[in-house]
């Protein structure tokens, strides 16, 4: 008693247990039960409800869903409700072989039904039609299903590292944080492990069918030896009762193994959109007036020839006539309708000039084409507008401040699909885009061609062609990077914002960041602040870092060094300054360029052309120009040595060298980042792997 009081009592661990992680266990418990365990008419007729409900209950669901993922269950579901027919199968036959002689109700009432009166008693008809479900289930449904999975299956394994690049070019841009990120890859590994899963699956329906034809065989035969030689019944009574039986214990197994295999080819089939089946069908066939009045004509036709059902005819004839015209009506209608007109006020009376009609130049500013305008229109759900603000809050936590709002407006003057990005009043980015078509941008390892319009990517230079969306899917196949319309501008002007940080940074945007350290850190921001520099100085020191891609958002660290550099050295100027700042602030500098790297592989210069650069700067910082060409040249080529062993453009300098090269080779190589000995911290080893004037 004990005992059952801890199993069942409501401090047990089955009443604590979730009943969801039961249900699998004792669906499989149930079907080992029923293929080893006699069972009485009444049960199976439970049962056999049962699986015809649940199949109906499949179907619905896989109608309902909007892609397949939403039902990423089906799978499993297939093989219980697989097992489960071919259980009741082995009840049932068990059942019509040893109780079959009582009458046609001796395997149950549905069984019977089946056998009786769908197929009107005739054993003959109910053999046909349940050979024809048979060859429909498995010629038809699960064949076509199966081959969609398979090569669903294919393509979604070949599509995997372009949709991985697509996330991480998003994730880069700052169109999306982690956590999205996390979830879209999820949902890339899921769809593969789903048509996967779903192209295996769908030979246990196959299974199944030829199943079915084998136990039909089976109860017939076994059934006519059994009741002619133990039961003593005569041949034709024997045939006649056990095949019945027979038929309807088929029937009512296939018929549920056919509406699963048609919720199994719903599933596979669909195409990924924000709508179930029923309203893709009925959005897309009857969309098309034309179509409509067109097929009503032929029917029309076909209803006028002699001899055809012409009221039959006529009847869908008007039907679809009729639906057509009245589609046609609304369309005219909607086309028709008075768009709003801005009646233009009387011009007044010219008045005085004044402040008023100064207007400032807005420092970041998009402007569009007038096809471009749904793209940032908030009442049309323009995804450009929550792009933008995605890559202000990315560039925020990544650079350390807050960039002045985009001022967005269109511009009836410039080409249709055209977008200028401007800074300050001047043009500093321009591109055009394609809205409902996607970009694929060739990342240099492509395996196949694209049809479509080439021109080169705005943000990085990297050729790209724009494409049509049915061939997105093939163009991630062949590994290019797909993005569209909106990704592109938005990973345009994050590129830009990067490239302008500089110029961005305005003495309100520094003493904001004051401000907001002053929090935390007031005595600090009072002692440096104005006491040691002013807000101008650190203000320049500040764009220092950002033109050469440091963040800024150690704050705290740049204010310490600078407090104790400047009571050590009050005459010191900005760059000595910006020097120190980047030796307080190297830890972060070399995580930057060498993330989780103990060795650092790095460019170094040789020997003989240090000592002539450290001569230089130690007569002027000017440059001879053949030693200026020899300079860029061998930089060029370390470079290149660099890209082939996949290590980071960086060059490490003497910390007198570096303020001179930076200046110098930053000019031409935007991608070269030149650090000193001093930047690296303790902890790093330094590998020199490429030279720049000593050879290889």
């Amino acid at each position: 008693m004990n005992a059952m009081t801890q199993l069942l009592g409501p401090d047990s661990w089955l009443a604590k247990a979730d009943l969801k992680l039961l249900a699998g266990p004792v669906l499989i418990v149930m079907i080992l039960s029923m293929m080893i365990l006699p069972l009485p008419p009444f049960v199976l007729d439970l049962l056999f409800t049962f699986n015809i409900a649940l199949a109906i209950m499949v179907l619905l669901v896989s109608m309902f869903t909007e892609k397949p993922l939403d039902f990423s269950a089906f799978p499993a579901v297939l093989l219980f409700t697989t097992l489960l027919r071919l259980s009741l199968n082995v009840a049932s036959t068990r059942v019509v072989l040893m109780e079959g002689h009582q009458g046609p109700d001796a395997a149950g009432r549905v069984i019977e039904a089946f056998g009786e009166f769908l197929v009107g008693g005739n054993f003959a008809v109910g053999m046909a039609l349940f050979l024809i479900l048979v060859i429909i289930n498995f010629m038809v449904i699960t064949k076509g299903a199966g081959r969609i999975a398979e090569v669903g299956a294919r393509f979604t394994l070949d599509s995997m590292p372009g949709k991985q690049m697509a996330i991480d070019a998003d994730l880069n841009a700052g169109l999306i944080g982690e956590p999205e990120a996390r979830k879209r890859r999820r949902e890339v590994a899921q769809e593969a492990d789903f048509y996967g899963s779903m192209d295996g699956a769908s030979k246990f329906v196959r299974g199944d069918a030829m199943a079915g034809l084998v136990i039909m065989g089976v109860n017939v035969v076994g059934g006519l030896i059994i009741g002619m030689l133990q039961h003593g019944m005569a041949f034709a009574d024997a045939a006649h009762t056990y095949t019945m039986l027979t038929i309807g214990d088929g029937l009512v197994a296939q018929i549920p193994g056919l509406v699963i295999s048609i919720a199994a080819g719903v599933t596979v089939s669909r195409v990924n959109t924000e709508e179930d089946v029923g309203q893709q069908m009925i959005g897309q066939l009857f969309i098309r007036p034309q179509v409509l009045i067109l097929t009503a004509a032929v029917i029309g036709l076909l209803g006028l020839v002699p001899g055809m059902p012409n009221l039959v005819f006529l009847l869908f004839t008007a039907l679809l006539g009729g639906l057509g015209w009245w589609l046609r009506k609304r369309d005219l209608a909607q086309a028709a309708a008075p768009e709003e007109q801005v009646v233009p006020k009387a011009a007044s009376q010219s008045s005085e000039a004044s402040w008023d009609d100064v207007s400032l130049v807005d420092t970041l500013a998009l402007t569009v084409g007038h096809r471009l305008i749904p793209l940032v229109d908030s009442r049309q759900q323009g995804e450009m507008l929550v792009r933008i603000k995605s890559v202000r809050k990315k560039f925020a936590q990544d650079v350390g401040f807050l960039p002045p709002v985009v001022r967005v407006r269109d511009k009836v003057d410039m080409l249709a699909n055209t977008y200028v990005i401007s800074l300050n009043g001047v043009e500093v980015g321009r591109g055009e885009l394609f809205p409902g078509k996607w970009l694929a941008i060739n990342p240099g390892q492509v395996t196949g061609k694209l049809e479509g319009e080439v021109i080169v990517d705005p943000a990085f230079g990297l050729p790209a062609i724009w494409i049509d969306s049915s061939m997105r899917e093939h163009g991630q196949i062949f590994g290019y990077t797909v993005v569209d319309a909106s990704t592109v501008a938005a990973t345009h002007l994050n590129h830009l914002l990067y490239l302008h940080a500089k110029d961005m940074l305005g003495r309100g945007e520094v003493q904001k960041l004051l401000d907001k350290l002053t929090k935390d850190n007031k005595a600090l921001v009072e002692e440096v602040v104005p006491k040691l520099i002013s807000l101008g100085t650190l203000q320049r020191i500040l764009q220092n870092l950002l033109e050469e891609e440091v963040s800024i958002r150690d704050l705290r660290s740049i204010l310490d060094a600078l407090a104790e550099f400047v009571t050590a050295q009050p005459e010191a100027d900005v760059q000595e300054m910006t020097a120190v700042v980047r030796v307080a602030l190297g830890r972060a500098i070399t995580q930057q360029w060498f993330p989780n790297q103990t060795e650092l592989h790095a460019i170094g210069l040789g020997s003989n052309l240090e000592q002539v650069l450290l001569q230089a700067v130690t007569s002027g910082g000017a440059l001879e120009p053949s030693l200026a060409d020899n300079l860029m040249q061998q930089t060029e080529i370390a470079l290149a040595r660099q890209e082939v062993g996949n290590h980071p453009a960086v060059v490490v300098v003497p910390s007198k060298l570096r303020p001179l090269l930076a200046r110098f080779l930053r000019r031409r190589l935007r991608q070269l980042v030149v650090m000193s000995l001093s930047e690296i911290p303790e902890g790093r080893t330094l590998r020199i792997t490429s030279l720049i004037g000593g050879g290889n």
